[in-house]
């Protein structure tokens, strides 16, 4: 198949709209030559207003939204408060007002990763708090209390019982000396209680979904070594008069298909998102049966990996109408599907979509922008949005520093294609001298079933605008393009990424898109792994950034939690059976491959990739003489939360590449050691 470049259109959100908040984003406060005045300096060595520190100040993630009553309630993080999450509160007309003081902190480690952390009820909210992982009661303007005892218990994906007056939660165990127990059981809402098991026997319990009558429920479940988007079961069942379950059904038994999200129609049918023909897509579920419900929409994913719990791609609306979030790529549509399986893509601006509500005709929706950060807003059913309500930063960047985004399509040397997001220098005020190509930074994203996204990108913009490109990798084994290229990878983890994210840095060095001589790839977690295994295998790049990577696929086989312990399986091969992959596939045990500079950032609290992962390769590359630095964070877990240590990590990455690469930043940095380095 031919090499070819699609250039999706910008999309743009209308600052028209009625933006009742008062909420309005801001310019940088740059001013930048619009003459054409722009001075000529190297790539690499632009100026640029865009700081590490901006990049979190001000800044909030918006997520978990839900109605009750009159109010609409959210999760907002606080990088400046170590990452800790808050519940909001708004009602339409108000100001948005945080309603949970420290030091609470709404998040569950339910699979370590959590989600679905709140529920609201009749003016009560119930949360899972991080430091303990209890579960507390909590009326707006009184303390908070505790529900559950303060033992080694987990909660996640509770929803209310109203017919029972009860919630029903997924537990985690953790009090065991093996595995955790995972089980569906139903909680007392108002008194300390650690849940009478309702299911449980399988490895995994998650998206456990009450009919709107209250008298049936459904849930999946999933054994080792599978994960939720190889091969799940879907069970539904109803309830006796004292709660338990009876009539439990299995309806698809010895299946090779993730099926999630299950939700039920106002008439109790029961709906289900399965990957069965190669394109997660909702189905109607009658015992065994599946049928496909017909949306018009091809090569589309309506679905996506569930690393967190109570994950949504769908939602029922009174009149009988769906509304769908479909993905193509990088770039998501929210779909309106009519009960003839007419589909309406509404034009909302947006290329992702996050929590949705429907009220009163009304859509309230979180939204990602290619060229704005994304926001939570309010929308009429065709997609015009007409408020803004909260967004997720104080201060917007002008276009001017916004490097439009170009999904890309290269081809392999072993046949085939893969993708990635392409986004080019730019800075209003600077410009290359003719005749040279920018460093490139491929970027390579974790799961590894994640996927690059469209939306506003700051942290690109960091790099863009001070003349570097991006290449945000979709290797095989990413989400968006069908089940068959997310298993691509099963089998060939460390071969099949690798070749991918180098093929797509040539290819652009090819075009004059990057400077041949300044390749660095950066990752974390999984894509952390590709980045030590790239420099371990191939010599394309001249740098590289691992964020909490893999060093030791075989320790790590040995030493992770529950949720990914078999997940190697998949990616490798069993284990101990396939002890001889783990081996050849582990960077540390080719360090004769390793030339390139390289830097290791790792949270010391890490539960999944542990920090004697990146310890290992720091401390054989440091003896072998590799260039090498490693910046370890104090409290920081699978990804850095705290503001002070996200900057530290930007600012360190780019004194990195500055200091090996021999580039001239304009920017004053902190120095971090750099062993070996000449």
């Amino acid at each position: 198949m031919s090499t070819r470049i699609l250039i999706l259109g910008m999309a743009v959100l209308l600052m028209a709209c009625t933006e009742q908040s008062g909420d309005e984003a801001q310019g940088s406060g740059e001013e930048s030559h619009t003459d054409g005045s722009a001075t000529e300096l190297a790539y690499g060595s632009w100026p640029s207003p865009i700081t590490a520190a901006s990049l979190v100040e001000g800044s909030r993630s918006i997520g978990g939204l839900l109605k009750d009553g009159e109010d609409f309630f959210w999760l907002e993080s606080r990088p400046e408060q170590g990452g800790r999450n808050t519940i909001m509160r708004w009602r339409p007309g108000s100001d948005p007002k945080e309603i949970l003081g420290e030091p609470f902190n709404v998040r569950t480690r339910v699979q370590e990763y959590g989600g679905a952390s709140l529920l609201v009820h009749g003016g009560v909210l119930w949360f899972s708090n991080f430091a303990d992982q209890r579960i507390y009661r909590f009326v707006p303007g009184e303390a908070p209390i505790a529900i559950t005892p303060d033992v080694d218990l987990r909660y996640a994906g509770c929803s209310f019982d109203q017919s029972r007056d009860r919630l029903l939660c997924i537990r985690e165990d953790h009090r065991g000396l093996g595995e955790p127990v995972n089980s569906l059981v139903a909680l007392a809402p108002n008194q300390e209680d650690e849940g009478t098991v309702l299911f449980s026997g399988t490895d995994f319990v998650s998206a456990p979904r009450l009919s709107a009558d209250g008298t049936r429920i459904a849930f999946t479940s999933w054994m080792h070594p599978n994960m939720p988007w190889d091969s799940t079961t879907l069970h539904s069942a109803g309830f006796d008069e004292q709660g338990t379950l009876v009539n439990l059904q299995t309806h698809n038994i010895d299946s090779d298909e993730s099926v999630i999200d299950p939700q039920w129609r106002e008439d109790n049918t029961l709906v289900a998102i399965s990957d069965r023909d190669n394109w997660w897509r909702p189905y109607l579920v009658e015992g065994s049966s599946f049928t496909a419900i017909d949306t018009g929409l091809d090569e589309v994913e309506i679905g996506g990996p569930d690393w967190s719990i109570g994950s949504r791609y769908y939602w029922f609306l009174p009149d009988g109408k769906m509304l769908l979030v479909a993905r193509q790529g990088s770039v998501e549509q929210l779909v309106l599907l009519d009960d003839t399986g007419s589909a309406q893509i509404l034009q909302t601006g947006a290329v992702s979509y996050g929590s949705l509500v429907f009220d009163q005709g009304q859509l309230y929706f979180t939204a990602g922008f290619s060229d704005q950060p994304s926001a939570l807003v309010r929308a009429t059913l065709d997609g015009t949005i007409t408020e803004v309500i909260r967004r997720s930063s104080d201060t917007a960047l002008s276009v001017d520093w916004i490097s439009e985004y170009e999904q890309v399509t290269f081809p392999l040397a072993s046949g085939g294609e893969a993708y990635g997001v392409y986004f080019s220098p730019k800075n209003p005020d600077a410009m290359a001298p003719e005749g040279t190509a920018p460093p490139l930074i491929v970027s390579v994203h974790g799961g590894p079933t994640g996927v690059a996204g469209v939306s506003y990108r700051p942290e690109h913009y960091y790099w863009t605008s001070r003349g570097f490109a991006v290449l945000d990798l979709n290797y095989r084994g990413s989400t968006g393009f069908g089940r068959e290229y997310r298993r691509a990878l099963y089998g060939q983890w460390g071969i099949t990424d690798v070749e991918d994210a180098s093929a797509g840095a040539a290819w652009l060095a090819e075009q004059g898109l990057a400077d041949p001589d300044r390749l660095i790839i950066r990752g974390g977690s999984a894509g952390g792994y590709t980045t030590l295994a790239v420099h371990a295998f191939y010599d394309t790049f001249a740098a590289g950034a691992s964020y909490f990577g893999v060093s030791d696929v075989e320790a790590l086989a040995k030493d992770t939690h529950k949720f990914e312990s078999r997940y190697l399986d998949q990616l490798v091969g069993p284990y101990p059976e396939r002890k001889d992959l783990y081996v050849e596939r582990s960077p540390i045990n080719h360090l004769e491959g390793f030339s390139a500079p390289l830097l290791l950032l790792q949270g010391l609290d890490d539960p999944i990739v542990p920090p004697n992962q990146s310890e290992m390769i720091y401390d054989a590359l440091k003896s072998r003489g590799v260039p090498t630095a490693y910046v370890a964070f104090e409290g920081e877990s699978h990804g850095f939360r705290k503001a002070e240590n996200q900057i530290a990590a930007r600012e360190a990455e780019l004194y990195f590449y500055a200091k090996v690469l021999g580039l001239s930043p304009a920017d004053d940095l902190p120095g971090i050691a750099i062993d070996n380095l000449e």
